[in-house]
């Protein structure tokens, strides 16, 4: 498969606190990458930095072989091509479930309102929520509001998906229905990157796994060989303590 996106060398920190160490890691054309790691290992901070949210100090981030922190670049453009979905969903709650859809659409992609209207219709239908359309955020459970987040970065066609805890700020029962649209985004070759706490989902949907500890990736791997036999005392200790909690 064909590398879709590679950092090389990423470092950021916000005054003295180095928060990432230095990150190499790629992602092929279609794959799931799950990032695992204790809160403040970097998970988050990363993905802001592939998205442009967060200017790197330090390395390339290459987006098809092109690196996208060239300042020359308008960051606009790129977050076209990379989809950021947040934990805490970030729904306007003024507007319905559709109006929160259409806005960037609207905005960014040039074509008929027909055209972006009916393909905005065409994402909540796919993923059972055609009848909430017309709901406000507030009208709509945990589960909801995150699924119709991520149809929201899916109305900009990105070629990228990043998604940032979609699961953390929701109520456990909800987890499965906001997890079964990553097993089908993946199924249709989505390519993505995950940071998540859900290591029984990391374990049976991803490609790769990557543990980072401290702003830096200390192992990556196979699911397999990454739960059954890491390599690294930090990847083990880590993979004890979340899952004797699970």
């Amino acid at each position: 498969m064909a590398v879709k996106l590679q950092i090389k060398g990423v470092t950021k920190s916000f005054g003295a606190n180095a928060v990432l160490g230095g990150i190499d890691l790629s992602v092929a054309e279609g794959e799931l990458v799950c990032l695992i790691g204790a809160s403040g290992s970097g998970k988050s901070t990363l993905l802001r930095c592939i998205n442009l949210l967060e200017p790197v100090d330090d390395g390339e981030i290459l987006l098809d072989g092109e690196d996208i922190t060239a300042p020359e670049l308008d960051p606009r453009l790129i977050r076209r091509r990379i989809g950021l979905v947040f934990q805490s969903f970030n729904l306007f709650p003024h507007m319905n479930a559709l109006d929160n859809v259409l806005l960037a659409p609207r905005r960014v992609l040039k074509g008929a309102e027909a055209k972006i209207r009916q393909e905005a219709e065409a994402l909540f239908e796919r993923f059972g929520l055609g009848p909430k359309m017309g709901h406000f955020p507030d009208q709509l459970s945990g589960g909801q509001q995150q699924r119709v987040a991520i149809i929201r970065a899916l109305a900009m066609k990105p070629e990228v998906l990043l998604l940032d805890e979609i699961t953390s700020a929701l109520d456990p029962e909800l987890v499965g229905e906001v997890l079964d649209v990553v097993r089908k985004l993946k199924a249709e070759g989505m390519t993505m990157m995950l940071a998540t706490h859900e290591m029984g989902f990391a374990r049976d949907a991803a490609d790769r796994v990557c543990f980072l500890d401290r702003g830096r990736v200390v192992e990556e791997g196979p699911p397999a060989q990454m739960f059954q036999s890491p390599r690294e005392a930090r990847t083990r200790a880590f993979l004890q303590r979340v899952l004797a909690g699970s």
